[in-house]
């Protein structure tokens, strides 16, 4: 077995890696260690680039993660464009990006992105490549071996993380395709996967030849995200027959995968109404023994076309307090067009919201501090300060200056402002302790949650 992260913390050695994720994160080392081992947290990760790619860990215990989507489109082909979108991610805080480009020249495209997002890890989905160039070289005929090419080339390039669409079986193709569903595949992996399956009669070559793609994985140390072929794409499909039976596949993929010491997650779950939310976070949590949970959304509505980042945001900030660990963000362009620059910022900011809100619920004061500084600066009227705490300073200083400063407080209130009209009698009340404050406020939250 290769020596790689998850084997090493299982000797009880603590590898410098988790010992610096864990000051970043404030955790306890030994703890970390311990659930690195286990395959509770991973490491974003390929040993060709450590150098240029910061500590970013996904799992219990750390805070939600934000991920970005970005790449080119069959019909738009800006890599320019691409950069830009790779700049806005890095700039307003995301944790991670995904190249999912599937127009123009894939190999560099990916390389230019990788570059213009550093020091973020990337992600990629390796099945676009592997079927879009594979129909090229091959026909409909695509060699199984070619899928695991590309894998490697990907690995060899230096990326952190991959989605494996490698539970989608034959089996599960062909009950996909007869199935009642309101839309049987919307993975675009997953459809080009089944669509090679359905053309040659043969078995998932990521399923097949799993114990192989374990051993590329182990030999660059990088992170395995188990795609979800069959999510739910429509509410009413949330938890049907197709989408548990893959979730037990995945689940059986990820013991493999500790097996062989190779750090891994899971992805899901797409589209569901918002009292299956946390049921679905627990089934996964249970049946994969806690590895880190990477969820696109969920969106908890279909008819919020143009507004799909505030319906998935609302999902997102509920899984995250039950118990996701990586949100995948998306954008107002979903469902509609490949997204701009500017759309891509949007969904990164209310994701981001999404995923502090959710850190309230699992990190406590660690999280609250930062909340509580901004109810600090409000009730002192620092506009400064606000701006500096704001997830988006510069959005926040353009809104209060619309209409110009014309008061102390803001213009929604102006000189009725409930700082000013109290103002002489709040000059002498004890200015709020921050650490005092936030356990007092702890200490009246119910001892049972929403997610306990």
């Amino acid at each position: 077995m290769p020596k790689t992260l998850m084997v090493e913390a299982r000797t009880g050695n603590t590898p410098e890696e988790v010992k610096k994720l864990a000051r970043i994160e404030g955790v306890d080392p030994n703890k970390l260690r311990t659930r690195v081992a286990e395959g509770r947290v991973v490491i974003a990760r390929n040993i060709a680039r450590l150098d240029r790619v910061k500590l970013v860990g996904i799992g219990e215990g750390l805070r939600t993660k934000v991920n970005v989507n970005l790449g080119t489109s069959g019909t738009v082909v800006d890599v320019e464009m691409e950069i830009e979108k790779a700049k806005i991610a890095v700039k307003y805080g995301a944790d991670t990006v995904m190249d999912l480009s599937i127009g123009g020249d894939l190999d560099s495209i990916r390389r230019t992105i990788m570059q213009a997002a550093e020091p973020l890890p990337i992600g990629t989905v390796p099945t676009y490549q592997a079927w879009i160039e594979g129909v090229k070289r091959y026909g409909e005929s695509i060699p199984e071996d070619w899928f695991l090419k590309v894998v490697e080339k990907h690995l060899r390039d230096g990326v952190d993380f991959m989605t494996i669409h490698a539970a989608l079986t034959k089996e599960l193709v062909k009950k996909a395709v007869k199935s009642k569903r309101v839309e049987p595949i919307v993975s675009r992996g997953g459809a080009l996967i089944a669509a090679w399956i359905l053309e040659n009669d043969e078995e998932n070559p990521y399923y097949k030849n799993w114990d192989y793609i374990l051993e590329l994985f182990a030999e660059y140390d990088a992170v395995i995200s188990l795609g979800d072929s069959l999510r739910p794409g429509a509410l009413v499909d949330a938890h049907d027959e197709l989408h548990l039976e893959e979730l037990m596949v995945n689940a059986k993929l990820v013991s493999r995968a500790r097996e062989a010491g190779v750090q891994v997650m899971v992805e899901g779950p797409g589209h569901m109404a918002l009292d299956r939310i946390v049921f679905d976070i627990k089934l996964v949590k249970s049946i994969t023994k806690g590895a880190p949970y990477y969820v696109l959304g969920p969106l908890v509505t279909d008819v919020a076309a143009g507004y799909d980042h505030i319906a998935a945001a609302i999902g997102a900030a509920i899984a995250g307090a039950a118990g996701a660990d990586f949100l995948c963000y998306l954008t107002p362009a979903e469902h509609l067009s490949l997204p701009n620059p500017e759309q891509v910022k949007e969904g990164l900011i209310a994701f981001r919201i999404a995923a502090h809100a959710a850190d309230i619920v699992k990190l406590g004061a660690k999280a609250l501090e930062w909340d509580v500084r901004m109810s600090i600066a409000r009730a002192k009227l620092d506009w400064q300060q606000m701006f500096d705490l704001a997830i988006d300073p510069e959005r926040a200083k353009s809104i209060y200056t619309q209409f110009g400063v014309r008061t102390k407080a803001c213009n929604m209130c102006g000189q009725y402002c409930a700082f000013l009209v109290l103002g002489k009698f709040l000059e002498k009340r004890r200015q709020p302790v921050l650490e005092e404050t936030i356990r007092e406020y702890l200490s009246r939250r119910p001892s049972q949650t929403l997610f306990p």
